[in-house]
């Protein structure tokens, strides 16, 4: 018995543990509880004394007046005023609520859960008190016959219901005293080892056992109960059964009783296994039967396995095995194989060449009547007046061969032949086989050139490598793609490797092409022997040297005609030159190249003359009718003295300018300028001389124009802006890096002058600004200086050290010197 300060101590601290976990609280009361009541369970947390009230308890269906729980009003806790039974009742659910005398609630409901813990009162019980069974021979050791039931009132999942189930007697105890074994647990009774190899002896039996049931798990204590089991023994009848023939497709109905099995003992349950899975099934009885029409073309035979079991699913000995055998019937026609691609066979092939063999498959009884096979030959049929048949078919094997009329190349056969079971006789099934058969083509024709002769092709001796020369064709009487490949070569002619071959793979052209320079004076001409082979190995007599073709090339000798220095010339001149005044020389721009003779064209007014030999323009009479500002336009005209046919000619324009009064005078040079080259898009800005009224006399317009000097011309452009300002650029991509003077005449009414143009042309940077070496700059040291700078003052720094350690080793010496009493003593800490 639980003392009651030790109740109190427990219900309190469950009572804490309750506020902090949940809102509903919760306390447990032992069951069938002997001590005083009322006992108290659990201090509720009621509001203050101050609030006026009636504490309500409600909950289950048995909170009578009279009923087993009480609040008490004072200490505000919950007790118990009698003892509790679990088995009557498990638990509790209270509400406390404080109302006052119309009902209304000040304060609640709580919620209260009352736990009934058990304690072992209850006794178990068997589910019958004498169990009778029957034990086959031949049950295995350790698979259960019977299961023992047996029940317990006490709190399921508790030691107080943990039931343990034991063997107390056996009787008789021969051949052995341990003849069966009870799982403790699960109370299945089995055969033992020993006892199921002395059933298989003798018959022995029966047997009486005593049976135990016991509460409280392994524990010695606890209630128990007792029970008697009849064991009977029976002979075994689970005996093998004899292979079962079913005809296919047989027309009974269904279900259909195929074979009996039969397990004597007792709870029994049996299970049908068939390999593969097949249309069988197995009841209650042991009866097995067939569930559907079988297909011995799907399936010839099966495996059928049934075993007997007891109600967990175990097995109580071997499985009985079944053979099931389906019979053949003659359900299934000769079926070919159907053929991806056509049977090729190459033309000209002899005669008995195997074209196919057909291989008619039957799904009936292989051996049997059912699935002989015979063939018969039913197209093509021989043609009218032809000697003999193109196939012959053997009618056993299904060989079909090739016969002795001939095929031609492409040509399309369909062979149809029958197949028929039975080998042909009455009753036999059959069906159609059909072959396509292509009678293909072998390389048995060369090709050939369509001309053999080429015309002469003529070539000028500068055209370009590549250049076409002529296009050969090709025929090839063989119809198939890949015989009429063909392989071209240059045979003959070109030892040089002058000329070349191009065609496609699949092409029936080719084309000759230039692979080199011509030179006349090496080869005015080339004949040349162009062969065609097959690509594929001819069949047939020897192939030969191939055909041929010839093509003959002519080079054409060529001279390049002159070129001149400038493709256009410009002079400017006063309309007061006189005649005789050379204005500017006509060069060719190769000077190693033959000799030119030069001419004017259309010197209309008679003003000029040019030189034959060696291209010097002159005045040839005074330039009457010319007026300042006007421009003369003439043509000149270069041909090579040997070959007077080549010719070129440039334009020569000449400005005439205002007859000056008086030489112009030069003007001082302008400032320096800076250009860039290689030439960027800068230039100079040329100003008339305007500003100075003792050369000027006035104000513009101005006209500029650049000295003329020939040099100056090619490396320098001068373009107006205005009236009064010019525009100096580069005239070529790249001038020499140096001070250039460029001289510039500008006129104005009857006036002249030249101005001297000073440009520096540098090399540039990426701004464009001029790049200049750099010289030493000022207050840099030389290098003799830094040397005599580190010298000093590493001297000094050796110099200072010296000083120190001739100061240490004095005072180190003074020390000695003195006394030992003298020294003081270091003060030890």
């Amino acid at each position: 018995m639980v003392p009651a300060w030790l109740l109190l101590l427990f219900l309190s601290v469950a009572q804490v543990f309750a506020k902090v976990q949940s809102a509903e609280l919760y306390v447990e009361v032992p069951e069938n509880y002997g001590g005083n009541f009322p006992l108290y369970l659990i201090k509720l947390p009621l509001p203050p004394e101050e609030t006026e009230g009636e504490i309500v308890l409600s909950g289950t269906h048995d909170m009578a007046a009279e009923g087993p729980f009480a609040v008490d009003p004072e200490s505000g806790f919950l007790l118990v005023t009698r003892a509790l039974d679990r088995e009557e009742q498990a638990e509790y659910r209270l509400k406390v609520t404080l109302e006052t005398e119309d009902g209304r609630v000040l304060w609640g409901p709580q919620p209260v859960l009352v736990r009934v813990k058990d304690e072992n009162d209850q006794v178990p019980h068997f589910s019958q008190f004498i169990y009778r069974v029957q034990l086959s021979q031949g049950t295995r050791p350790g698979i259960p016959f019977l299961f023992l039931e047996a029940s317990d009132k006490d709190e399921p999942g508790t030691a107080n219901s943990d039931l343990r189930f034991y063997i107390l007697n056996q009787a008789p105890a021969q051949p052995s005293r341990d003849m069966f074994q009870l799982e403790p647990r699960l109370g299945a009774l089995a055969l033992s080892p020993e006892g199921s190899t002395s059933l298989d002896q003798a018959a022995e039996g029966p047997y009486q056992l005593l049976v135990q049931v016991k509460d409280m798990g392994d524990q010695a204590s606890g209630h128990q109960a007792t029970a008697t089991i009849d064991v009977s023994i029976v002979e075994n009848t689970w005996v093998p059964l004899d292979p079962i023939h079913l005809a296919e497709n047989l027309k009974v109905p269904y279900p259909h009783h195929i074979a009996q099995v039969h397990w004597s003992g007792r709870d029994v349950r049996y299970h049908l296994e068939s390999q593969p899975p097949g249309p069988f099934d197995v009841d209650a009885e042991g009866t097995l039967h067939v569930t559907g029409e079988l297909d011995r073309e799907a399936q010839a035979e099966y495996l059928l396995q049934v075993q007997a079991q007891n109600t967990r699913g175990e097995d109580y000995t071997e499985p009985l095995e079944l053979r099931v055998v389906v019979a053949d019937e003659n359900d299934n026609a000769p079926v070919c194989p159907l053929r991806d691609s056509p049977v090729s066979i190459p033309e000209l092939s002899p005669p008995g060449t195997e074209v196919t063999r057909l291989s008619a498959e039957d799904m009936d009884a292989p051996g049997s009547p059912n699935s002989h096979i015979v063939y018969q030959l039913l197209s093509p049929e021989p043609e009218e007046g032809a000697d003999g048949r193109a196939f012959e078919l053997d009618f056993t094997s299904g060989s079909v061969t090739l016969g002795d009329a001939p095929l031609r190349a492409a040509q399309n056969i369909l062979l149809r032949v029958m197949a028929a079971d039975r080998g042909g006789a009455e009753g036999s099934l059959s069906s159609t086989c059909e072959v396509a058969v292509t009678i293909t083509d072998i390389n048995d024709h060369a090709p050939e050139f369509t001309v053999s002769q080429i015309e002469p092709v003529s070539l000028p001796e500068d055209a370009e490598p590549g250049t076409l020369v002529a296009t050969l064709m090709a025929t090839d009487a063989d119809l198939e793609p890949a015989f009429r490949l063909m392989d071209f070569a240059i045979e003959a002619g070109d030892v040089e490797g002058t000329f070349g071959l191009d065609w496609e793979p699949d092409s029936s052209h080719v084309e000759l092409r230039l692979l080199k320079n011509l030179s006349y004076e090496a080869a005015s001409s080339h004949k040349l022997v162009v062969v065609v082979r097959s690509v594929a190995e001819l069949v047939g007599p020897g192939p030969g040297p191939g055909a041929t073709a010839t093509v003959t090339v002519l080079v054409e000798k060529l001279v390049p005609p002159p070129k001149l220095d400038q493709e256009s010339y410009e002079a400017s001149v006063p309309v007061s030159t006189p005649a005789g005044s050379l204005l500017l020389t006509i060069q060719p721009s190769d000077p190693i190249s033959s000799p030119l003779r030069f001419s004017l064209v259309n010197d209309s007014e008679g003003w000029l003359c040019i030189k034959e030999v060696s291209g010097e323009v002159h005045i040839a009479r005074p330039l009457q009718g010319a007026q300042p500002g006007d421009m003369y336009t003439v043509l000149v005209e270069a041909r090579y003295e040997d070959e007077p046919t080549l010719s070129t000619s440039a334009t020569l324009v000449i400005r005439f300018l205002k007859a000056p009064s008086a030489w112009a005078p030069t003007l001082n040079p302008v400032p320096t300028r800076h250009l860039c080259t290689p030439r960027q898009d800068h230039g100079v800005v040329i100003s008339g001389p305007g500003e100075d009224p003792d050369l000027a006399g006035g104000h513009g317009p101005y006209s500029f124009a650049l000295g003329p000097n020939p040099t100056v011309r090619r490396d320098w452009h001068l373009q107006a802006l205005n009236g009064s300002h010019a525009y100096l650029t580069l005239a070529l991509h790249w001038v020499e890096p140096r001070e250039h003077i460029v001289p510039v005449v500008v006129s104005h009414d009857a006036q002249t002058w030249q101005l001297l143009i000073r440009v520096i042309v540098c090399r540039c940077n990426m701004e464009g600004q001029c790049m200049r070496k750099v010289g030493r700059m000022k207050g840099m040291p030389t290098k003799l200086s830094a040397v005599g700078i580190l010298v000093g003052t590493l001297m000094a720094i050796g110099i200072f050290l010296i000083f120190i350690f001739t100061h240490l080793t004095l005072a180190r010496k003074k020390d000695l010197d003195q006394p030992v009493e003298s020294v003081p003593l270091k003060a030890a800490v």
